[in-house]
């Protein structure tokens, strides 16, 4: 996983630590690594805040004897790359249910994305999770349109064996939302899940559909899906959702079959929005929350 960044920064780190701290003799380095990092999926905007962020911290260093320039190197790019994966929106999933649990009210969270990104199958995955914490759950399919999108769900609902609310295709998508919601309410269900369509993200119709399925049941969270594998493309379609519709966290999917990597920086950057999971499998278990400190340390590794 994320072998080729891995080795674009430890690359970086060995030049760097050959080369003496000043801004003249670091650019060369600093700007190969840059394409290397384009080049790993990294968006253009992030792989020069990085680059230009290492130049400021280490120009003019000076290096004590007994010091380990490598070790200050490191700690550096440490530093970087973890202001490029936090943000200011910390989202407390569990803490966040158990407040809306306590008022008897559903925790309504709307899933969004293209299709192809593995979206439904998330879905299914976050549902798995939280019946395992405890928490019962509602799938809505307001996907209404996408042909098998209502029976792919449908399977999924069977396998975990939760309640699943569907219309007929072609149906009002926020029409289904809205009664899953009332739905939860009655029967005292703790979550509702509901996956929407994934047209092409420049789609106006999808962006309105999907402003209107908010407008109607007002989600506590709307989760990005975004397919590790796609790359620059990923960070494209995470600006035009969130600039479009707006959204709360992204789940990457597919980050076990990513030997790039760039795309979890590139994305948290952009949205300035947290990674809540990230999919590492085809089982409905493959599903881990993502922690920025665990992630830097593993590519520094």
């Amino acid at each position: 996983m994320f072998e080729k960044l891995k080795s674009g920064l430890n690359s970086l780190v060995n030049k760097i630590t050959t080369t003496e701290l000043k801004a003249e003799n670091l650019r060369p380095t600093l700007s190969e690594f840059k394409l290397n990092l384009i080049e790993n999926d990294v968006a253009v905007p992030v792989a020069e805040h990085i680059c230009s962020e290492m130049e400021k911290r280490l120009d003019g260093v000076q290096v004590k004897r007994l010091e380990d320039k490598r070790k200050i190197v490191e700690k550096n790019l440490r530093e970087v790359l973890l202001e490029v994966m936090l943000t200011n929106n910390k989202i407390e999933l569990f803490k966040a249910i158990e407040e809306k649990r306590r008022k008897n009210e559903p925790f309504v969270i709307v899933f969004v994305g293209i299709n192809g990104t593995g979206k439904t199958t998330t879905i299914a995955k976050v549902a798995r999770l939280l019946n395992r914490k405890g928490y019962t759950v509602v799938l809505a399919c307001s996907d209404t349109y996408r042909a098998g999108s209502i029976e792919q769900l449908e399977n999924h609902a069977r396998r975990l064996g939760v309640k699943m609310i569907r219309h007929k295709y072609g149906a009002d998508p926020a029409a289904v939302a809205y009664d899953a919601i009332n739905h939860a309410k009655a029967h005292g269900i703790h979550v509702v899940l509901i996956d929407t369509a994934g047209r092409m993200q420049t789609n106006r119709n999808l962006m309105n559909e999907l402003a209107k399925i908010k407008r109607v049941v007002n989600p506590d969270l709307t989760i990005l899906t975004v397919d590790a594998l796609t790359g620059n493309d990923a960070v494209m379609q995470a600006e035009e959702f969130h600039k479009s519709v707006g959204v709360d966290a992204t789940i990457l999917t597919k980050v076990d079959a990513d030997i790039k990597g760039g795309s979890a920086l590139s994305v948290t950057y952009v949205t300035q929005k947290p990674i809540l999971f990230v999919g590492t499998g085809q089982k409905y278990e493959d599903l881990d929350e993502f922690n920025p400190e665990k992630f830097v340390n593993m590519i520094l590794r």
